[in-house]
């Protein structure tokens, strides 16, 4: 945005540029889906009843006991729609490379979401956009029931 839109710099940032790129698009995106992935496991680990570790503690259970076997059980399903969630989030993204690099994204960064804007919007080919977006939509769907099907018991 510095560099393309508002023309406050002349060259772009060195952390956007050639192998840093990906790097740089990784530490952005988990810094901004952190948060919601720590809301909700903290309210797995408060929604967990205390009668289960003092039932533990009581029967001799240790720390790393109580951990491995009541708390790890616990969080699973929670786990298990905050991995899925958070994956469709991250594959969806298009904010994210768009603000930090533009219309021309170098090759490490290159998302199909940023393809799916070009076709669409730069090169004005709506077809092709359209037919990238419901092939992603139906290899989300694809990867999401396999998912499910994997996690569930």
């Amino acid at each position: 945005v510095l560099h393309d839109q508002l023309h406050l710099t002349d060259e772009r940032s060195f952390w956007l540029i050639g192998n840093n790129s990906f790097i740089s698009l990784v530490v952005v995106a988990v810094w901004k889906t952190w948060p919601f992935a720590f809301l909700i496991v903290m309210a797995a680990l408060q929604n967990i009843p205390k009668d289960l570790y003092e039932a533990a503690a009581l029967d001799g259970a240790g720390t790393w006991q109580q951990i491995r076997k009541i708390t790890l059980p616990s969080l699973r399903p929670v786990n298990q729609v905050l991995v899925l969630v958070l994956f469709l989030w991250t594959f969806n993204d298009f904010n994210t490379p768009y603000l930090l690099f533009g219309d021309s994204a170098p090759k490490n960064a290159d998302l199909i979401s940023i393809h799916i804007y070009q076709s669409s919007f730069v090169t004005w080919n709506f077809g092709t956009g359209s037919a990238m977006s419901v092939l992603l939509l139906l290899f989300l769907l694809v990867v999401t029931g396999l998912y499910l099907i994997f996690t569930s018991r």
